[in-house]
């Protein structure tokens, strides 16, 4: 994208953020107006700009609307009212990701994230944030309403954003419920539960919203490309995976690593770990993973390496690759193909 593009997607920002401080809500309770606009512009903009896995994929869902609407319009310069309405779209995507991302760090009871403290954790924010985030939700709705309501897709985009919220509340249920304290067992997880955890929580939320948007505006029939959904969907399980793998081999000064032995995760390390393992190395997976002492997550991480995961991750993706550039090479759409092959190149060999 470029700057001139991602500027103004940034200053789209700014209009829909007034819009909501003028609302009639607001009137007479200026300490209301003023809490929220702290919210809203000092750090919920702030978090989503650091909340990426790199610096360069800030934001990076919210302006995929506006980069793959652009190539459904055969790269043609977008009209100013394009540029609004798409980045309007993209701004909800981002929205609905930092509303996922804030009840998540509560619900998982994390301490810190890529070693930031919490957002619950700032003073000036606190429990608060919680009102905050559902403020932030229903705030893509009001968008919707206001700017999409006399579009003949709107409510399709009604739909889209309901369904995706459902499906990935559903996914932070399923990784909720195989890390319970009370309820640790090894032997519940398996590859399959991986990849529904996957496909719910991150995968349908992570690429299609965006591509949907873009569709949508272009008044394409989503039913249509329903192969373009299962892509993407397939991207957002290697991305997820990839995103397992960097937790714990990725490298420390670009904040790759994490905490999910610590915290339990069905992760695709162990349950892969769990394939591979004979019974003697079982018993040491099941008495360190999901301990806080360092050196049962050493010793979680020495196991990895006997059985070579690094090497097991390494075919995977180049399966995955080949796999999806298959499939993307036979769409027939030619500006669809070259929007899932823009997603495939942001994430492929993610350092």
């Amino acid at each position: 994208m470029s700057d001139n593009l991602r500027s103004k997607f940034l200053d789209v920002y700014q209009i829909l953020k007034s819009e909501l401080m003028n609302d009639p809500a607001f009137d007479g309770i200026d300490i209301s107006r003023k809490w929220v606009d702290h919210a809203f512009n000092d750090f919920y903009l702030v978090f989503l700009m650091q909340e990426q896995d790199n610096p360069g994929e800030k934001l990076s869902r919210g302006i995929s609307v506006l980069d793959s609407y652009k190539l459904l319009k055969d790269g043609k310069e977008l009209t100013d009212d394009e540029i609004f309405l798409a980045s309007a779209l993209g701004w909800c995507i981002e929205w609905l990701h930092s509303y996922f991302l804030f009840l998540g760090e509560i619900l998982e009871k994390r301490h810190t994230i890529r070693d930031r403290p919490l957002w619950f954790k700032d003073p000036k924010i606190r429990m608060m944030g919680t009102n905050g985030g559902i403020i932030l939700r229903h705030q893509i709705q009001r968008v919707l309403k206001k700017h999409f309501r006399n579009k003949k897709y709107y409510v399709e985009l009604l739909d889209l954003f309901n369904e995706v919220e459902f499906q990935t509340a559903y996914g932070q249920l399923n990784d909720l419920l195989t890390t319970l304290e009370e309820e640790k067992d090894l032997s519940k997880y398996s590859l399959d539960l991986h990849c529904r955890i996957v496909q719910y929580k991150t995968a349908s939320y992570s690429f299609y919203p965006s591509v949907a948007c873009a569709l949508l505006m272009s008044e394409e029939n989503l039913e249509d490309h329903l192969d373009a959904k299962s892509i993407l969907i397939d991207i957002g399980n290697y991305f997820q995976i990839q995103v397992d793998y960097l937790n714990c081999f990725g490298d420390p000064e670009n904040g790759k690593t994490g905490t999910d032995i610590e915290e339990f995760k069905c992760s695709w390390l162990v349950v892969k770990a769990l394939e591979l393992c004979n019974d003697e190395q079982k018993k040491v997976l099941h008495e360190n993973y999901g301990k806080q002492d360092p050196a049962c997550v050493a010793r979680v991480k020495e196991l990895y390496n006997e059985l070579n995961l690094q090497g097991a991750f390494v075919e995977y993706e180049i399966q995955s690759y080949v796999r999806l550039t298959t499939s993307i090479d036979a769409y027939p759409s030619a500006a669809v193909q070259a929007i899932l092959k823009s997603f495939l190149a942001k994430v492929y060999k993610r350092a």
